[in-house]
């Protein structure tokens, strides 16, 4: 065969391989690093929904004053709104948080959360008969809530001296249907914070961020040479993002808050990416706190005539009684 049927019969064998062979696919490196569309994990939104039972349509939760209004929900007692959430931090069943995923602010959506995943599945070993002794006497009624070593419970019957009580969550096994739209996204981290900490503490609380610049200390570690040196400690001057919080005595007296502010305080700042939180508590002068304040100022500078004749208080009356307590007291040691 000469050199060129040889080269034709290559041309030819690339032709029918490349004939052969399909189109390559797209690179998919820009597919790779393209960011999905619509909300994700990390992103706040304002989210309104109703959760209502499958099965009979039991109310279970609301951001709607009407509906809380029409199903005799105490309004009164907590604040009905859209709440502020964010996705992927647990703030909303696993199932509601996938079906937000990829939307935007404007849409709305519908899903079931199954039984398992929202209060558990009913578990008849937790219905349990105990003696009624062990219920306090104004508990011992059908659909009481009571606490028995360490479990909470509600009372279905009580007969005789025995009492049959549920320990199961009062939705176990049902599943729950949300509705919900999403209001708008939250791009404000004040804001962010003010929707986080009301999850928490059911008031409205004026908090700002700020820049603030820090003097810290730190190590400086030795030199190699120096055997015998010590670490020493060097002033620098670093900048800091603060969350301030104004105190209210909702917040200060809140019992969550009060046990559970470290961990509070450290979700808002991981979550909105800040270095601390600072917590401002302020004392308006005036009042009796004011008139207490005057008569120690007065006592420590000498001034306790002035203060006492402030205060309506006869001296003459005290100096008496004073010493009629000493004449006592005299009297006692020496019997």
């Amino acid at each position: 065969m000469s050199n060129e049927e040889e080269a034709e019969m290559a041309d030819e064998t690339e032709t029918e391989d490349e004939a052969a062979s399909p189109e390559e696919p797209q690179e998919d490196e820009e597919a790779a690093g393209s960011e999905p569309e619509g909300l994700q994990d990390g992103d706040f939104v304002r989210l309104a929904y109703t959760a209502r039972t499958v099965e009979n349509e039991q109310l279970v939760d609301t951001t709607d004053p009407e509906v809380a209004e029409e199903e005799g929900v105490d309004t009164e007692e907590q604040t009905i709104e859209p709440r502020v959430i964010a996705i992927g931090a647990g703030h909303l069943f696993g199932t509601v948080e996938e079906d937000i995923k990829g939307k935007e602010a404007g849409d709305t959506g519908s899903v079931v959360v199954p039984a398992e995943e929202a209060f558990g599945e009913y578990d008849s070993d937790e219905l349990r008969t105990v003696s009624a002794e062990k219920i306090p006497e104004d508990d011992r009624y059908p659909g009481a809530h009571v606490d028995l070593d360490g479990q909470h419970g509600h009372v279905e019957t009580v007969v005789g001296g025995r009492a049959r009580v549920d320990f199961n969550h009062p939705l176990a096994g049902e599943d729950i249907e949300y509705e919900y739209e999403i209001v708008e996204e939250i791009e404000d981290r004040t804001e962010r914070a003010q929707g986080l900490l009301q999850m928490f503490v059911d008031a409205d609380l004026e908090m700002w961020i700020e820049t603030d610049e820090v003097e810290e200390e730190t190590v400086v570690e030795p030199d190699e040479d120096d055997e015998e040196g010590e670490p020493a400690t060097e002033t620098e001057t670093v900048e800091k993002e603060t969350l301030y919080i104004e105190a209210t005595p909702q917040l200060t007296m809140n019992q969550q808050w009060m046990f559970q502010k470290q961990q509070i305080a450290q979700d808002l700042m991981d979550r909105l990416d800040l270095d601390r939180v600072i917590i401002q508590e302020t004392i308006e002068g005036g009042g009796m706190m004011g008139g207490l304040g005057g008569m120690m100022g007065g006592m420590g500078g000498g001034g306790v005539e002035e203060a006492l004749e402030d205060a309506d208080v006869d001296a003459d009356e005290i100096v008496e009684e004073l010493e009629g307590d000493l004449d006592v007291e005299d009297a006692d040691l020496e019997d």
